[in-house]
């Protein structure tokens, strides 16, 4: 939740951006940042320190205020950072619903979640890092349109996104709308959730072209989930790999080039 209200305050402040690109967080050296965001007062960044435990609020010229990540409420975390960025005169009015989640409290009345893990969120802050490491890798080998690795705070998930050039059938949906108006091949790693109990990376290529799900994809731990329409490879099988980093690159290379193949995309124009 605490990520929902720093990616909704950059979603206020930002221009719109194609596919939902300008709510996104990025990962830094030290955690999750916001990136510079164009403000009337010149530029500002938030960032999530996992090293420290602190919240960093640059405001250049107005000043920098830090504020410590620690066991609070949501509500508590939501006034603080609220009148933080009052203080240097950068305040954003944001929808305080939740998004993408079942049974939505808005942040300021929620008072049941309050816990801060700090060594949970330097290691999953670490797993961000090493995964886009390599989806940076294979994001250099595509010259077609493919987004930054960026981290979707609704969703939880760091996800890297390749495009064919051709429209999607419509989707219905203020976020899917926008975000599926085109071909993808999306890879992503996101900690759990929708019937997976545990860390996984995915794959899927929507729309789906025929025999997707019957595909060839490696390495061997890499499976289709038919509920949930696409690939995984479990991160704990990442893990147990000789060669993790390459043992990804293989589950993001195959899994492309298998809906690739089959949506009959243009290759040839599109990678180097």
């Amino acid at each position: 939740m605490w990520t929902q209200i720093v990616g909704k305050t950059r979603m206020t402040l930002a221009p719109p951006l194609n596919h939902w690109w300008h709510v996104a967080l990025h990962v830094s050296p030290r955690g999750l940042t916001t990136g510079p965001i164009v403000h009337r007062i010149g530029i500002v960044e938030i960032e999530f320190d996992f090293l420290r435990h602190e919240l960093r609020v640059d405001a250049g010229g107005n000043g920098l205020r830090t504020r410590p990540l620690r066991a609070e409420s949501v509500a508590s975390f939501y006034d603080a950072f609220t009148d933080l960025l009052g203080a240097l005169d950068c305040a954003a009015a944001i929808s305080t619903k939740p998004q993408e989640v079942p049974d939505p409290v808005p942040f300021e009345a929620d008072h049941a979640n309050s816990s801060y893990d700090p060594a949970a969120a330097h290691d999953f802050w670490r797993i961000l890092v090493s995964t886009r490491a390599v989806f940076e890798r294979f994001r250099s080998h595509f010259i077609g349109k493919c987004s930054p690795a960026h981290f979707f705070w609704g969703s939880f998930d760091l996800a890297c996104t390749r495009f064919s050039g051709r429209p999607a059938p419509p989707r219905k949906g203020v976020i899917s709308g926008p975000a599926y108006s085109h071909e993808v091949a999306s890879h992503g790693f996101w900690p759990g959730g929708m019937g997976i109990d545990s860390p996984a990376f995915y794959a899927y290529s929507p729309p789906p072209p025929p025999g997707l799900d019957q595909a060839a994809v490696r390495p061997a731990a890499a499976h289709w989930h038919t509920g949930l329409g696409e690939f995984i490879l479990m991160y704990d099988d990442l893990r147990a790999a000789p060669d993790p980093a390459g043992a990804l690159y293989e589950f993001i290379e195959s899994t492309y080039v298998a809906g690739a193949t089959l949506g009959n995309w243009d290759r040839a124009a599109l990678e180097i």
